[in-house]
């Protein structure tokens, strides 16, 4: 620095002169930190639209029946099993008559019945699932923003 500062004269002018080459130099070739700016700002821009795309609104009672209703089929289907064992340990005569009647139902129906209860099923795990991939980034965001006070000071900014 000594011999240039001697050439050009002031250190202002070598700064202004470094200054000047950084610019040219970021016309070629752009500056790192700004992208990785730039590409952040997209970034919680993207995630703060998903956010308002997804935010639910209060559920009225009609939803809560619904949700409610949803949630019976499993339990029911779980212990009606169990009811059919006790009936049959109970009364092993009507138990056979109702079992003789199961299996006058046609193969077709069994199928049908099968798909019914696998897409009824399927459906609402597939339906779980997408609601916890949804919501997992916001999770994980609101977990680190505790923790971190330069990034809260950021978001803030």
């Amino acid at each position: 620095m000594g011999v240039i500062s001697k050439l050009i004269g002031t250190p202002a002018a070598v700064s202004a002169l470094g200054e000047a080459a950084q610019g040219v130099a970021e016309i070629f070739v752009p500056s790192a930190t700004k992208r990785m700016e730039y590409s952040a700002e997209a970034q919680m821009a993207a995630l703060r639209q998903l956010g308002e795309e997804y935010q639910h609104p209060a559920l009225s009672w009609f939803d809560r029946l619904v949700n409610g209703l949803n949630r019976l089929p499993r339990p029911l289907l779980a212990f009606g099993t169990l009811g059919l064992f006790v009936h049959a340990m109970v009364d092993p005569e009507a138990f056979a008559f109702r079992m003789v009647g199961l299996n006058a139902v046609p193969e077709p129906l069994w199928w049908l019945l099968g798909a019914i209860v696998a897409f009824y099923f399927g459906a609402r795990e597939t339906h779980y699932f997408r609601n916890r991939a949804v919501a997992s980034p916001f999770a994980a965001a609101g977990a680190v923003s505790g923790e971190n006070a330069a990034l809260e000071e950021w978001r803030r900014g």
